[in-house]
């Protein structure tokens, strides 16, 4: 009923490679917004979240000339033109560049469902089109654990502590840490006292960095954790501070 994208970004660094793997699901099965978001989250997650037009340009040229598709936005009948993802908790950000050119224009009212083109179109729900499914590895553990507690769960529970390689999935881990209870959630980063250097749980020297200014404190029994709020920044945290955490799913 479809294809599967992996969006494989390296980057390298004098040590190691750091590798992300973000998937997509391109449905190719005509349905409207509703049935396309209940197969999603069936068979997936949900309906797609996109942050850009870099990732439409991919899915784009992944489906090639098939690049009508619903994702998972839309705005809630009476909610004053309100947008939202169909993924819960996950909350939408205004991003004009993604919108085509005099959208969103409700023109057919009442156009409350979003599909993808060159650009975002808002379009009647009801009207039928293939699809874009996602499905998050990431999961938010609303508990208050210590660095190694949190490791050992994420690792007996799910896969691990979660790694951050590049900007694009910095944005999708900060999403999660959005919906926390603490005002950090730790990461899968701790300082490695015999290597004086930052190791992911992977084993992976850090590729890409998001720390906060004068947050970083290198010494023995610090790991990293992030802000849940503001610019959703990265800062040295003793390990038996106790906090949320964001595992990463196999």
């Amino acid at each position: 009923v479809g294809k599967t994208l992996y969006f494989h970004i390296q980057i390298l660094s004098t040590k190691s490679v750091c590798v992300l793997v973000q998937m997509y699901h391109f449905i190719k099965e005509e349905m409207s917004w509703d049935e396309a978001r209940a197969y999603c989250r069936e068979n997936y997650t949900d309906l797609a979240k996109v942050f850009d037009l870099t990732d439409m340009r991919r899915l784009q040229d992944f489906a090639q000339n098939q690049t009508e598709a619903w994702i998972g936005l839309y705005s809630k009948p009476g909610d004053n033109r309100m947008w939202h993802w169909s993924l819960p908790g996950v909350r939408y950000t205004e991003n004009k560049t993604c919108w085509g050119d005099t959208e969103p224009n409700d023109g057919a009212y009442p156009e409350n469902c979003v599909r993808t083109s060159m650009a975002w179109i808002d379009f009647p729900c009801t009207h039928t089109f293939q699809f874009i499914c996602y499905n998050d590895k990431l999961i938010l553990i609303r508990e208050n654990q210590t660095w190694e507690e949190a490791l050992n769960y994420c690792r007996q529970t799910h896969h691990d502590l979660v790694s951050i390689s590049n900007p694009h999935q910095q944005r999708w881990v900060q999403e999660r840490a959005k919906n926390a209870s603490t005002p950090f959630v730790w990461l899968g980063l701790q300082y490695g006292c015999a290597a004086r250097l930052w190791l992911w749980v992977t084993d992976y020297v850090v590729c890409y960095e998001r720390w906060a200014s004068g947050g970083r404190t290198e010494a023995c029994g610090m790991s990293a954790a992030m802000t849940t709020g503001g610019q959703h920044e990265w800062v040295s945290q003793r390990r038996n501070e106790t906090f949320n955490f964001i595992c990463i799913k196999h």
